[in-house]
């Protein structure tokens, strides 16, 4: 039984770090694409990357405010 917490609590934990990691890197994604639209005009790909990162983030963003107020 302690073993079977243990492991949840475990993948519970690189649950969080993922979603941590994969925040951090889109972030920077998001930042560089910025970058290249102050230089040149994006391509419908980094146009559709640079509308669903902003929309990731709200979503995220919502979802965890969310969480955190029913707890």
């Amino acid at each position: 039984m302690l073993k079977e917490l243990f492991l949840i609590n475990v993948l519970e934990n690189i649950n969080e770090l993922s979603v941590l990691l994969l925040l951090l890197c889109s972030f920077f994604y998001y930042i560089q694409l910025r970058k290249i639209k102050r230089e040149r005009k994006l391509t419908t790909l980094e146009i559709s990357m640079y509308i669903l990162t902003q929309v990731a983030y709200l979503l995220w963003a919502g979802s965890y405010l969310l969480i955190i107020l029913s707890k």
